[in-house]
């Protein structure tokens, strides 16, 4: 019962974090949010490493088994939003290319008319 509540959870924290990071992705204050989230995600993780057992103890509070299990659905958390946002990011950026090559295109562009007045010189 109790680990079904923590999976609830986390899949409704993953969902919000998805809502958010679509919604405001290009806002300072989601960029500012990224950064903090990565901060804590590090000293969450130096942590761990040096104090195994307040992990479990802390995954006990929550309802999970092990500690090394809460950090596995973390890192699986935290997999997921660097995915999504390197997809993001390309998305992004595969879109500006294409405006520019537009741009680039219109700007070079040739009256049909004056092609073919060099092609029958």
């Amino acid at each position: 019962m109790v680990n079904t509540v923590v999976q609830l959870l986390l899949l409704i924290l993953t969902a919000f974090l998805v809502f958010y990071f679509l919604n405001n992705r290009r806002k300072a204050r989601a960029k500012a949010g990224v950064k903090i989230g990565f901060l804590l995600l590090v000293i969450s993780a130096i942590w761990a490493v040096l104090r195994p057992d307040d992990v479990t103890v802390i995954a006990n509070w929550l309802g999970v088994d092990r500690g090394t299990d809460l950090m596995l659905y973390v890192l699986i958390m935290a997999f997921g939003f660097t995915t999504m946002s390197t997809w993001i990011r390309f998305r992004e950026q595969e879109l500006r290319y294409a405006r520019l090559a537009r741009a680039i295109a219109l700007q070079n562009a040739v009256r049909p008319e004056e092609s073919y007045k060099e092609f029958q010189s």
